[in-house]
């Protein structure tokens, strides 16, 4: 066990296995955006990318490097992050390795926000808070649907699973009804896609995440009291429902926010907990190291998505094929378990 202390205020207690594989995590993710910095149509060596970004540059390497490629893998590693935490969270919450954003819905929410705001106001000026707004409304709404003196986790997934199908079906029809260039445009945005993005939406992206994450610091420093279980946590003096809401809002805020900058990006928010857990061997879900999975995994998908076909493919596409074989093998594991 590691103590690590932050001035002589905070302190936190960590396994060392969590430490090296958090570190192992985070070297990986920054190997995998020195690649994506480095591979183009531009090739750069790597020292030269470092150099870059140390600023010992001449004028045309820090134009490819810092204006067009450093935004899109920053921007990789940030919602990364974000899906990772906002699934470490909802599986920690509903203490199942389905309890993702994924599955629960809050990514149709937001995805059906942004579509009737793209409908609304005929272009994706306004698709941010659109789908912000769709992914809190419908976070509220599942949480309400599933709460019967308090809120189990398979309830919530099954109350999840039926909004998602229901918000699909609405997303569906109000993109065959609208005009061919609003449902071109909806469709695009829907694959999940890096490509485009700027310091804008990186600056756009990282302050509204700051904002979840003060929500989610707020109420995450009673989680580990909830995982002793509602009556323990109750017991111990934490307001169980007020804590749990609060962390609902703000890992939708989380996954709601790459929704709406990037589309989409679906499954790095169900696989990054569960991977992080089996590298780190803990018994429970650990936030951190979800996180640096997140980045890890994001920035590496957009690297096959940019470099590994003839043409360029959303980044989301990539997520949603390992994704699929992921959660294949989850159901395959829960069925044996089952069984024995």
């Amino acid at each position: 066990m590691v103590v690590l202390r932050l001035g002589g205020a905070l302190s936190w207690r960590v396994p060392l296995r969590t430490l090296v594989t958090t570190l192992l995590l985070c070297a990986a993710a920054a190997a995998a955006a020195i690649a994506g910095l480095a591979i183009g149509k531009v090739q750069i060596s790597a020292i030269d990318v470092v150099r870059t970004l140390v600023g010992h540059t001449t004028p045309a390497l820090e134009t490819v490097v810092t204006d067009w490629r450093l935004p899109r893998v920053l921007l990789g590693l940030l919602f990364g992050g974000a899906l990772g935490l906002a699934g470490a969270i909802f599986q920690s919450l509903t203490r199942n390795p389905l309890g993702s954003p994924d599955v629960i819905g809050f990514d149709a929410g937001a995805y059906a926000g942004a579509v009737i705001t793209i409908i609304a106001v005929g272009s994706t000026a306004l698709v941010i808070p659109g789908a912000l707004a769709g992914g809190i409304a419908t976070a509220l709404a599942v949480y309400l649907l599933a709460y019967r003196r308090g809120v189990h986790g398979f309830r919530l997934i099954v109350v999840g699973i039926a909004v998602t199908s229901m918000l699909g079906a609405l997303t569906a029809y109000l993109v065959l009804k609208a005009p061919v260039e609003v449902a071109r445009m909806s469709a695009i945005w829907a694959a999940g896609s890096l490509n485009g993005l700027t310091w804008s939406d990186l600056r756009a992206g990282a302050a509204t995440i700051a904002v979840a994450l003060v929500v989610v610091g707020w109420s995450g420093r009673q989680l580990t009291a909830l995982d002793l279980g509602d009556d323990a946590a109750a017991a111990l003096g934490v307001r169980v429902e007020r804590v749990r809401l609060g962390l609902l809002v703000g890992a939708t805020m989380l996954t709601a926010t790459v929704t709406a900058l990037a589309g989409p990006i679906t499954f790095v928010a169900l696989a990054s907990p569960q991977l992080a857990r089996r590298l780190t061997r803990s018994a429970g879900i650990r936030m951190v190291p979800s996180a640096a999975m997140g980045g890890c995994l994001v920035v590496v998908a957009d690297l096959v998505a940019q470099h590994a076909f003839p043409a360029l493919v959303p980044v989301g596409l990539v997520t949603i094929v390992v994704g699929g074989c992921y959660l294949v093998w989850v159901l395959v594991v829960q069925a044996r378990k089952e069984i024995r």
